[in-house]
């Protein structure tokens, strides 16, 4: 189905709509293709493909809201999947604040090219992704007498969107990613020390095509002779993929769903100083390639640039229309885009070369945070740092503490970002980390 065939059939469903009953409406036609490849031994262990296309429709009946779905795209079927709904609806209780946004707030067209999508999607031949993940375990077998497992996979996915509403927006969307990932595990001792690296792209052309075999066996090797370490309260380096873990309670507690259900630790600290001077913070949605960007957001509105937290004073909440009337707060967004941090002069090295006793955490088992209080509570593991060099792995360890105390405690923060994801992260030294061992 072509974007504008799309569109037509978008704008039909959203007219038969507000034809049979539904004072508003909001249509969205999805279409996606993905594959991927397993390869185990040199040998395919699994191979998919998908595609899929989908009809969702959001429907304000009566003072009355519901959200439905079909891949039936014929209109016949579309038609009697319509008219069903609107009756169903109308068994709901009322929910005065269930509108669509202010027509004012919707992104009207004109917008930057994002460079969000391969056009040449589909010209990758799979022989060249079963070829892709064959080399990535190609790059790790037998390349170490430890080694128990090794195993890589080639995926890729492409999704398109149009939307339209009954009270005046039209907008359509596109993205795609290509991706490689190897993980190995070696013996050492009486653990099973594992280790993966990935790499990805949204064009195939710019995707990192070699090495994540040889870099998922260097760093599970690195992680023979792993054990606890005493106790104690240290600085920690988190390295800027395992960022995402204590980022996302961060970010979460920014949620206006979250704030106006009470279970958020930020409740009511707008304008106010929350975290450390260090972290600044900003949601730009128009970074040309970047993994986030968008033009207008799940509901149709319009994305800016925002500054989220400024040297540590939190900014902005993420407010869709629903928590808006709610909460009787201007809409934002539902949610990030690309999540930019302000960072230092340092790359990873460097600020291990900065800690005389610490530890470096390079990923995370289990935990949680409690979303009302923002106490945490995580296993890691890690690499303990003396006098600026790594000088054994550990692993059983957790850290506790509460989210502001440890966002407070910034030492440093990295150069070295991922890009590799919407949220941004660096490598961040914290000050004062409770850790638990022996």
């Amino acid at each position: 189905m072509t974007k504008e065939e799309k569109y037509t059939l978008a704008k039909w469903a959203m007219n038969h709509a507000l034809e049979n009953g539904a004072q508003q409406v909001s249509v969205s036609i999805a279409n996606s293709k993905s594959s991927s490849v397993e390869v185990r031994e040199q040998k395919i262990d699994k191979l998919e493909q998908a595609i899929q296309s989908n009809l969702s429709i959001r429907l304000f009946v009566d003072g009355k809201y519901s959200a439905h779905s079909t891949s039936r795209l014929k209109k016949e079927d579309i038609a009697h999947f319509i008219e069903e709904a609107i009756e169903g609806t109308r068994f709901l209780a009322e929910d005065e604040f269930r509108t669509l946004p202010d027509p004012e707030l919707y992104y009207k067209g004109g917008g930057p090219e994002l460079n969000s999508l391969d056009t040449n999607f589909d010209a990758v031949e799979p022989q060249q992704k079963i070829d892709l993940a064959m080399n990535a375990e190609q790059e790790a077998l037998g390349k170490d007498e430890r080694i128990i497992s090794v195993s890589s996979s080639y995926y890729d996915s492409m999704n398109e969107r149009v939307m339209v509403t009954s009270n005046g927006f039209e907008g359509d969307t596109a993205n795609s990613v290509f991706g490689i990932f190897t993980e190995v595990s070696v013996k050492g001792g009486e653990a099973r020390p594992e280790a993966g690296w990935s790499e990805s792209s949204i064009t195939y052309s710019d995707l990192q095509k070699t090495g994540t075999g040889k870099i998922a066996l260097e760093k599970a090797l690195k992680k023979i002779g792993q054990q606890k370490i005493g106790s104690g309260t240290m600085p920690m380096i988190v390295e800027n993929r395992q960022g995402g873990r204590i980022f996302g309670p961060l970010i979460n507690a920014l949620n206006a769903s979250q704030i106006q259900q009470k279970n958020s630790f930020l409740i009511d600290k707008l304008g106010e100083q929350v975290v450390s001077e260090k972290l600044t913070l900003t949601d730009d949605p128009f970074i040309v390639g970047g993994r986030g960007s968008r033009l207008f957001d799940g509901e149709g509105l319009a994305t800016k640039k925002r500054v989220v937290f400024d040297k540590g004073i939190l900014k902005n909440y993420y407010i869709d229309t629903y928590y808006g009337k709610k909460m009787e707060m201007a809409p934002t967004s539902g949610g990030t885009t690309n999540l930019i941090f302000e960072t230092g002069d340092k790359d990873l090295e460097t600020l291990i070369a900065s800690v005389k006793k610490g530890i470096l955490v390079t990923g995370f088992n289990g935990g949680n945070c409690n979303g009302s209080t923002g106490d945490f509570s995580y296993g890691i593991d890690g690499f303990l740092i003396e006098n600026g060099k790594i000088v054994q792995p550990v692993s059983e360890m957790n850290i506790t503490g509460n989210m502001l105390t440890l966002w407070s405690n910034i030492g440093e923060i990295g150069k070295d970002v991922n890009e590799t994801s919407s949220w941004r992260t660096p490598s961040i030294l914290f000050d004062n980390v409770d850790f638990s061992g022996l």
